[in-house]
């Protein structure tokens, strides 16, 4: 379902939207116990006025048309956000009581009737509270229009994973090697390009259906010594024997083909710009940085490298650094623009004076 809102374009300035901000940790995996779940959350920002408390707008010619779906997405989901060209938008930011809980950049795209306009992805962060919130589109810093939704609920799973002695002793890694890693993954996917590879929804990434482990599961990790830690799972776990051929989830980019402490042996591929789609502990990487790739292409094949408890493919995807339930990527395309197109031409028609 996509909801449409026209509205004047806000010609003064309001307050300064902070810009989306990935914080590095040294901690470098999502599925590896987190303090770095914490720095994964979004800080406290200033109140953004919404429409029932900000000046009221003045009457104008100028009319910007925006559109999003879905209307009620749940946490870890994506939000697709489009808006007319022409208005000097830059960025969208999903707000709920005052606070920032991510944002995304706006880029160009073309349809295949030759229309084009500017889009983003917005992703609903797990932590989030089911409720109302917004978002607010920003030009220049400033907010210029606010567009209400709705978060529906969803409950994660728990889970309690017992660390073996490799685990514990790569989490208790504090060399300056793998705190390097750490930082070179958050600088590869907090980098925001201007390539749009690929639109359609995502197909998966091994043949086998067996997971071991799903998105958003609230993770205890447990040492021999009784001590434990907590995560939140970023990503899809696939139990496959080491080996099985690993494909990409859709065409784009190799942003990043190496080896990592926490990781393993890993590849990421970025699809549009802010969004990337990652694989981990790989037993042996097919791709080189750099290398275009199609979707369906095997990148590597499945291991246990890195913190595993064994054999299996963890699947991540990111988007502008929010970590986002790939299987909302594989029921439906990750930006169906010629739908957003038509819809904000509908609008554009049906609102001009």
């Amino acid at each position: 379902m996509v909801r449409l809102l026209v509205l004047p374009v806000r010609p003064g300035r309001v307050l300064r939207l902070f810009s989306l901000a990935l914080l590095c940790t040294a901690l470098g995996c999502s599925s590896a116990p987190a303090t770095a779940v914490a720095a994964q959350m979004p800080p406290p920002v200033e109140v953004i006025p919404s429409p029932a408390t900000a000046p009221a707008l003045p009457a104008t010619a100028d009319v910007m048309a925006a559109v999003f779906l879905p209307h009620d997405p749940r946490p870890g989901y994506p939000v697709t956000v489009a808006a007319t060209r022409g208005f000097g938008i830059e960025t969208a930011s999903l707000m709920s009581g005052g606070r920032r809980l991510s944002g995304g950049t706006f880029f160009p795209v073309t349809c295949d009737e030759g229309r084009d306009f500017l889009a983003t992805v917005l992703t609903v962060p797990t932590t989030a509270a089911a409720g109302s919130a917004e978002i607010v589109l920003a030009a220049a810093g400033e907010p210029v229009m606010w567009l209400p939704l709705e978060i529906a609920p969803r409950e994660f799973r728990s889970e309690t994973i017992r660390m073996n002695n490799a685990m514990a002793g790569i989490q208790a890694d504090q060399s300056a090697e793998r705190t390097a890693q750490a930082q070179h993954l958050w600088a590869v996917l907090g980098r925001v390009g201007d390539e749009t590879h690929f639109f359609g929804g995502f197909v998966r990434p091994v043949v086998s259906t067996r997971r071991t482990s799903i998105f958003g599961s609230r993770r205890v990790f447990v040492n021999a010594n009784g001590t434990s830690s907590t995560s939140i799972h970023a990503g899809i776990d696939y139990g496959v024997p080491t080996g099985t051929p690993v494909f990409a989830s859709g065409a784009g980019r190799v942003v990043l083909a190496r080896d990592r402490i926490v990781s393993g042996r890993s590849v990421i591929i970025e699809h549009l710009p802010g969004v990337f789609s990652i694989y981990y502990h790989l037993d042996s990487i097919g791709v080189s940085e750099g290398d275009m790739i199609a979707a369906g292409a095997v990148l590597g094949l499945s291991g246990s490298t890195g913190f595993s408890t064994g054999p299996h493919l963890h699947w991540e995807v990111r988007v502008f650094g929010e970590n986002t339930d790939p299987d909302a990527l594989v029921a439906r395309p990750l930006l169906d623009k010629n739908a957003l197109s038509a819809k904000l031409e509908d609008g554009a028609v049906a609102n001009a004076p």
